[in-house]
């Protein structure tokens, strides 16, 4: 199966690419979660952390400067070097 992913920031030519696989479980992996800056994502992120933490799974918290922009690509960099599953938070 393949997916197109469209970019909401202009993108000319869709890029086609197989989905990865999702792991069987996190034992072992360190979770991120990404906080778009929108209004109460913090919440919902709040409450997967405390729940993921609770069973013993390692997390990391990010978040964007704006939910207006795209995440700059130095923390785009950083989270992909820092974790291994990430989990974007939206909110409205």
């Amino acid at each position: 199966m393949t997916t197109t992913l469209l970019d909401p920031t202009g993108e000319l030519e869709p890029v086609v690419r197989l989905p990865r696989s999702k792991p069987g479980d996190l034992g072992g992996l360190t979770l991120g979660l990404r906080d778009i800056s929108k209004s109460r994502g913090d919440v919902f992120l709040n409450r997967l952390e405390t729940l993921f933490a609770s069973r013993g799974v390692t997390v990391k918290r990010y978040k964007k400067p704006t939910f207006t922009k795209p995440a700059p690509v130095s923390l785009l960099q950083q989270i992909a070097g820092e974790v291994d599953v990430v989990v974007e938070g939206l909110a409205d």
